[in-house]
């Protein structure tokens, strides 16, 4: 596994690029998942919630997951990476350059996620930004469920 100092911002440059990583493992999402997801955060919408109305009125003949339940899966659609970044005292969550959910995740699918580095930037403050773009897709689907691109600081 090739390391990187973390303060190293133009040797991490030869992560950025336009090739995603390997898909990582997948992760089924049930009607249960989604019920629990929908009484936590009080999102109960009849097209995540209601099977038999989704039969009747639903283009997708089925309930589906909602677009942050997907989102949240994220960290449980673990990857391999061959490459480490060493060096620092703390890494944080700075937040999304971009959030797209760019398809439906019916019940019952299984889901995976790929992704790449598409930056690496040295902040005012001398903290390293990375962002990584990551597609989560539905099993057997080219085109990504969600599209979201996750910074963050190495410091």
């Amino acid at each position: 596994m090739k390391q990187y100092q973390f303060n190293d911002v133009d040797g991490m440059q030869e992560l950025v690029s336009e090739e995603f990583g390997p898909w990582s493992e997948e992760i089924e999402v049930t009607q249960e998942l989604i019920n629990q997801f929908a009484e936590m955060t009080g999102d109960n919408y009849w097209m995540h919630t209601d099977p038999e109305q989704c039969k009747e009125s639903s283009p997708f003949g089925t309930t589906i997951a909602h677009g942050f339940l997907t989102l949240v899966l994220l960290p449980k659609m673990r990857t391999e990476q061959n490459w480490e970044v060493t060096g620092f005292n703390n890494m944080l969550n700075y937040g999304s350059n971009k959030l797209r959910f760019t398809g439906a995740v019916p019940v019952g699918s299984k889901l995976h996620t790929r992704a790449r580095v598409k930056s690496v930037e040295t902040t005012p403050k001398g903290q390293t930004c990375v962002t990584l773009e990551n597609h989560i897709n539905v099993v057997g689907q080219d085109r990504p469920a969600v599209v979201y691109e996750l910074m963050f600081m190495y410091m």
